[in-house]
């Protein structure tokens, strides 16, 4: 059986019957998702341990076209963090001041303060907007703008700001292949009659 799963209009066909747990808790993700602070060779890592190349790795950052992030995970980038003070060099100057007026310098704890775009150019639209961003030094996270620091992660990044049809297929297919890691088996799990109800 197959379903469609949409982005922002574009449907792509998934393989439906995956068996999920009953339960979601947040501290299951570390290990499985990079830090906002990763490298470009660390999430070629973390990827490759899923069994994803980096390329997928670079389709499925674009997920971040959509969402929103808390200011305590970039804030370091604004204002610097112990002997690094001041602001990211590798961050357009406009947007580290716009940046600024939005999340005023605190401590507060991780996960908190205002939300924040993570697609600078397009936030409410699934389409290569993030991209775009990246190229223009507007990368949220640090994260995000580590994808220029890599020849071949950069070249992929300028292919998919001017060629948005190229994104949204290989994005598709890496999902895809994304859903295919870490399938429950036997008794483990349950397949939901409806995605949007645990």
């Amino acid at each position: 059986m197959v379903l469609c799963s949409q982005t922002g209009g574009n449907a792509y066909q998934v393989p439906a019957g995956r068996r999920d747990g009953g339960v979601s808790r947040s501290s299951e993700t570390d290990g499985n998702l990079p830090p906002p602070t990763a490298t470009v060779n660390q999430m070629t890592q973390m990827f490759a341990a899923k069994g994803l190349t980096q390329k997928e790795m670079v389709a499925l950052s674009g997920a971040h076209t959509i969402g929103a992030s808390h200011c305590s995970s970039f804030s370091s980038r604004l204002y610097g963090s112990g002997t690094t003070a001041g602001k990211d060099p590798t961050m357009d100057p406009a947007y580290v001041a716009q940046l600024a007026r939005q999340c005023l310098q605190s401590g507060a704890p991780a996960g908190s303060g205002p939300l924040v775009p993570l697609d600078a150019v397009t936030p409410n639209a699934f389409d290569e907007g993030f991209f775009k961003g990246v190229m223009a030094n507007r990368g949220l996270l640090s994260s995000d703008q580590a994808l220029l620091n890599d020849r071949n992660t950069a070249s992929q990044v300028v292919a998919y700001a001017n060629d948005p049809s190229t994104f949204q297929s290989d994005f598709a297919a890496a999902m895809v292949k994304m859903g295919a890691v870490g399938v429950l088996t036997g008794r483990s799990g349950r397949i939901r009659s409806n995605c949007r109800v645990a």
